[in-house]
């Protein structure tokens, strides 16, 4: 995804908003956000990072 994108940018704030994040949880999401092609890919590939860091 594009964060230059204001869209993506309001998607992203929403995430951290709604969920609370961390200052290095904020820095994963929008790592991901620019790997992630939609808004399904980020909340599957933040699960995907949640799982991992558990283990």
């Amino acid at each position: 995804m594009n964060l230059a994108d204001p869209k993506v940018l309001d998607m992203v704030n929403g995430i951290i908003a709604s969920d609370r994040l961390s200052k290095t949880q904020v820095l994963q999401v929008v790592n991901l956000a620019s790997i992630s092609s939609n808004l399904k890919e980020l909340k599957e590939n933040m699960k995907w990072e949640y799982i991992k860091s558990k283990h």
